[in-house]
């Protein structure tokens, strides 16, 4: 592109060039174009509850090599599917299936999977409205639904 202009009567060719530059950021493409809250599955709020369908374990990237304890959970709120970390030891042996919990965003770089779980962008805060962090630690019993 062309040098910036310059000079007393050059602020509409640099409000142009500025309408131009823009929609190459992809910051902007994406905030414009509401383009998070579009593909998110919490549809842009930070917290969801849902039900659980089943217990999945997913095998970690390289260099590691763990099966990690996600659960596969569909949205009560739009009934769409999405898998979520169980993060603690013993996490899943909590889980049942068909239980209700609280799933937020891990906070991955740019909104992506954290660390070496391939494809979760989610983890499990509460089962059955009880802290899960609470219940592996064994402050609270898991309560029956």
């Amino acid at each position: 592109m062309a040098k910036k202009s310059r000079g007393l009567n050059a602020a509409k060719r640099l409000k142009a060039r500025r309408h131009v530059s823009r929609k190459s950021d992809k910051w902007f493409v994406r905030r414009v174009g509401k383009l998070k809250q579009k593909s998110d599955p919490l549809e842009g709020s930070s917290q969801a509850k849902g039900i659980v369908l089943e217990k999945v374990q997913l095998e970690a990237k390289q260099p590691n090599s763990a099966m990690r304890k996600c659960v596969r959970i569909q949205l009560t709120k739009n009934g769409k599917q999405l898998t979520a970390f169980c993060p603690g030891d013993g996490a899943t042996k909590i889980i049942d299936e068909h239980d209700e919990v609280l799933v937020e965003c891990i906070g991955g770089s740019m909104g992506k999977s954290k660390g070496d779980i391939p494809g979760v962008r989610w983890q499990v805060l509460k089962v059955n409205d009880q802290s899960l962090n609470a219940l592996l630690r064994g402050k609270i019993e898991k309560a029956r639904k």
